[in-house]
């Protein structure tokens, strides 16, 4: 079966970046499927490129390539007005797998999408009006079209039957897994940058660490009030971009006398190091569609204290100390008992982490969604 897969998304340095290049080369990797990789943008068509001639070689007898130099906007008004048909892009294909940002105008071939959350209508605070609209459009049209979609968790599922007045039907639950990336980074740091990376940090001082945007669903200013307490024995280092939340109050002279530090983004290696040498991993988000943070701590070996709510309990399971995320105390009580653990208490935790991440693999999302594709296919056909 010939499958058209959007990976316009490889380009933007998120989550659904990684998804959808570990997706494309699993697909080519586990399953006999023919890919015929599409993208489009303007600044970004470099880089888009390079991703497809990377994906391409892993099969390239079964993969095609077709990009466009339209940025999303262009693309958008073109796929509204009903031209610059996929049809003609991608001929033969009898399932388009599409990013739920924009969906294509053919109604000749079945329509796939996956949907990573619905943060934005549980929090529309923290969404843009603007990205909020498109989102919706983007919704709606594949609510029309009785497109197949992939939730990446049951957390997920739910919300969108609740939240869209999705057919439970038609929405399909594949758990993500870890990046490739992040194995690959582990393996090529060596000891000598290692340490480097270490003294730039100045990680001299055991800590608690918190990665991701700091933006309200995130909980940060409770985890900072829960570790307060903590702070003469543990330093508390928040990763990540500045958001919108109110953290930046929290970022005085006396709070990084107590050890509060705000790092910003990082790259690859430092975030690396940081979840190496974290004590324990912290987060406390309000809701999560997956929560792949936690199998990123999970993989370097790092016990992780997080929400007993949406798709993070469902991702961390019986291996992460599950927490109540509206409660300081709680949050508090979690970080106390992971940090006071015994040896052998820590040999079992690291036991219940291992067995826990080998649940997800890209071999096993190459396979349930190859089977998506095929039910979107027969149904598209009946």
């Amino acid at each position: 079966m010939k499958v058209g897969l959007d990976i316009t998304p490889i380009i933007y340095s998120r989550g659904v970046s990684r998804y959808t290049s570990n997706l494309a080369i699993s697909l080519l990797d586990y399953t006999a499927l023919s890919l015929s990789l599409y993208g489009s943008s303007l600044r970004g068509f470099a880089p888009l490129k390079s991703a497809a001639k990377k994906i391409s070689k892993i099969a390239p007898g079964r993969t095609s390539v077709q990009l466009q130099h339209y940025p999303p906007s262009a693309l958008d008004l073109l796929w509204r007005l009903g031209v610059n048909r996929l049809s003609n892009q991608l001929p033969g294909i009898k399932v388009f797998h599409s990013w739920d940002w924009l969906q294509p105008p053919d109604t000749n071939f079945a329509l796939v999408s996956t949907i990573h959350d619905l943060a934005m209508l549980k929090f529309p605070e923290t969404a843009h009006p603007k990205i909020l609209a498109m989102h919706r459009r983007s919704w709606e049209i594949l609510k029309k079209r009785q497109a197949h979609v992939i939730a990446v968790s049951r957390t997920t599922k739910a919300d969108i039957v609740s939240l869209l007045g999705y057919s439970s039907y038609l929405v399909h639950v594949v758990h993500e897994a870890l990046p490739t990336e992040v194995r690959m980074v582990a393996e090529k740091l060596t000891e000598e940058k290692y340490d480097r990376i270490k003294n730039k940090l100045k990680l001299d001082k055991p800590f608690v660490l918190f990665v991701g945007t700091r933006e309200p669903r995130k909980n940060l200013l409770r985890l900072i009030k829960a570790w307060e307490p903590l702070a003469n024995d543990f330093d508390l280092l928040i990763a990540g971009e500045a958001g919108w939340d109110k953290t930046s109050e929290a970022d005085t002279v006396t709070t990084q006398e107590k050890g509060l530090r705000f790092l910003g983004r990082v790259s690859d290696e430092e975030l690396a190091v940081l979840y190496s040498e974290a004590a324990v991993f912290a987060y406390p988000s309000l809701y999560e569609g997956f929560g792949l943070p936690i199998l990123e701590a999970f993989s370097y070996g790092t016990p992780v204290v997080t929400s007993n709510n949406s798709g993070m309990q469902e991702v961390a399971g019986n291996a992460a100390e599950l927490v109540d995320p509206e409660s300081e105390e709680s949050i508090r009580a979690g970080l106390e008992k992971v940090l006071s653990e015994t040896a052998g208490e820590q040999q079992k935790r690291l036991q219940r982490m291992i067995i826990r991440q080998q649940m997800f693999s890209w071999q096993t999302v190459a396979r349930q969604t190859s089977t998506v594709y095929k039910k979107a296919a027969e149904d598209f056909a009946s």
